[in-house]
């Protein structure tokens, strides 16, 4: 998937040179124009240019638990979030679960998360930074913006309440992305449900109508006759609206079955045929 463009948000198409300028700048951005995965990229990246320690930077969401990282700065960044996701510790986690300022002033002598340090430092990471971003806690969403220097010591008093200014910019873009996917998947899924209910609706009736069965025989039928040619009850409903017959399971030899489906239906004797 392609990256989302950062915006620029220094004076005369430049990037800020300082972390005032940098937070001056998203300061005068209007949210409700943005796409917020574009404000997400905007801030790791200023993070990036304007924090010390030659590091790259990530977001990370935490939905009930389940970590992602929704933006990064490259795959350095990439690489230490998802060993932590694997091993279910480190200091993003640590930072999105607790709420808490999480550093790690040198991966190599730290002992917190000891299988984690040693991959980090292994990988060149020698400091980091995860400010917790406070997101929706009523849906248990949380996450961390994450600070992945090369050089050990990297932050002191001032770079680290820089990185926790950045960080409310990063929680209104990260909540609004979960709660907008979160409202999309509802949305779709809302949708094929009732599209689904509606066929499988006009399927019973014609079931009803043409052998006069009961509704749950109308559906039991459906249910059946999905059993036996392996697709979805709506399929099956749908292929019964749009051609007025039942799908059939083939023979061995390829040929369709002769058997009607309508005398295998449980609870009831075959119905006539007209």
């Amino acid at each position: 998937m392609e990256e989302p463009e950062a915006i620029v948000v220094g004076s005369e198409n430049r990037q800020p040179e300082n972390a005032a300028e940098a937070l001056e700048g998203l300061g005068r951005l209007s949210l409700r124009e943005l796409s917020m995965d574009s404000l997400l990229q905007t801030v790791t990246q200023l993070a990036k240019t304007v924090m010390p320690g030659d590091l790259e930077t990530s977001v990370s969401l935490l939905v009930r638990d389940k970590p992602t990282t929704v933006v990064s700065t490259g795959q350095l960044a990439v690489d230490l979030d998802e060993t932590q996701y694997e091993r279910g510790h480190g200091p993003c986690l640590h930072a999105a679960r607790t709420g808490e300022l999480t550093e790690i002033a040198d991966t190599r002598t730290d002992r917190r998360w000891r299988d984690y340090s040693r991959r980090a430092a292994e990988a060149g990471n020698l400091s980091s930074l995860s400010v917790p971003l406070l997101i929706d806690e009523a849906e248990q969403v949380s996450g961390a913006l994450n600070l992945y220097a090369r050089e050990p010591h990297a932050f002191d008093e001032d770079s680290r309440s820089v990185a926790q200014a950045f960080a409310p910019y990063a929680a209104v873009a990260a909540g609004n992305m979960y709660a907008y996917q979160n409202a999309r998947d509802m949305a779709d899924n809302l949708q094929t449900a009732l599209e689904s209910r509606a066929v499988i609706d006009q399927a019973k009736g014609i079931l009803i109508e043409r052998h006069k069965l009961t509704p749950d025989q109308a559906f039991q039928l459906l249910a059946q006759v999905s059993m036996n040619v392996n697709r979805k009850v709506r399929d099956v409903a749908d292929q019964l609206v749009h051609t007025g017959e039942l799908p059939v399971r083939p023979t061995g030899n390829g040929r369709r079955a002769e058997r009607d489906p309508l005398r295998t239906r449980p609870g009831a004797d075959p119905p006539e045929h007209s």
